[in-house]
């Protein structure tokens, strides 16, 4: 039994920062865009899909360095700004008081993956377990980092329980054959938010990581 978290927006507040500067950097190209339209159109999808999808609107190469340059700033504003969600922690610690294993699976690059955790201090909770989409051959909203979570982690998917904050990563889990929780208690969350990710397919939708522990505790039965 194994209860997979997304990270960006699930278990830390990376979200409102990142869709900030995407949207303003966006916004720089000659494409208005406000964070919460960002956010809305690309939480939970591959930075490299993200831009790759943004260049071919466009219909011309970003200027030379840009993703180099975005990714300096956003490093920088991480470091700075970067929270646990309220609650993070005791629902983690109240999940492996239950006897479940748990792990990571996120659309961030493995490198910078790692570093916010490590920023945040969740690092050393979830270590060797976090797994990234760059391991894989295609990205959220496709299945594969969360089937190979599983499949690292020794357990079958429907023997897991997926907490996600995106549409994309509650798509993706669904197509693992993975039920999943919503949650909706990052900063970025809008007011329609717990709707579209009802329609994806998220069993229920949480807004408090607190009551986490009780709902895999049913679903699991322990």
């Amino acid at each position: 039994m194994l209860v997979i978290f997304d990270c960006d927006g699930t278990l830390i507040d990376s979200e409102i920062i990142a869709s900030a500067i995407d949207a303003e950097a966006l916004t720089r190209l000659g494409r208005p865009t406000t964070p919460a339209e960002f956010s809305r159109r690309f939480t939970g999808i591959p930075y490299r899909d993200i831009w790759a999808l943004i260049e071919q609107e466009l219909g011309r190469p970003l200027p030379d360095g840009f993703l180099e340059e975005m990714k300096t700033v956003s490093h920088k504003r991480f470091a700075e700004e970067l929270t646990v969600i309220d609650g993070v922690h005791d629902a983690v610690a109240a999940v492996a008081g239950l006897g479940l294993k748990r792990c990571i699976a996120s659309s961030t690059q493995l490198e910078g993956l790692r570093r916010n955790l490590t920023t945040t201090g969740l690092l050393d909770v979830f270590d060797p377990h976090v797994f990234s989409a760059s391991q894989c051959a295609r990205g959220k909203p496709a299945p594969d980092v969360f089937l190979l979570a599983a499949s690292q982690m020794g357990s079958d998917p429907a023997d897991c329980l997926v907490v996600e904050d995106s549409v994309a990563g509650v798509t993706a889990a669904r197509r693992a054959g993975m039920p999943v929780i919503g949650f909706t208690g990052g900063g970025h969350a809008d007011d329609e938010l717990a709707d579209r990710l009802s329609a994806a397919g998220a069993a229920v939708v949480l807004s408090a990581m607190r009551d986490l522990p009780r709902i895999a505790a049913a679903h699991f039965g322990v």
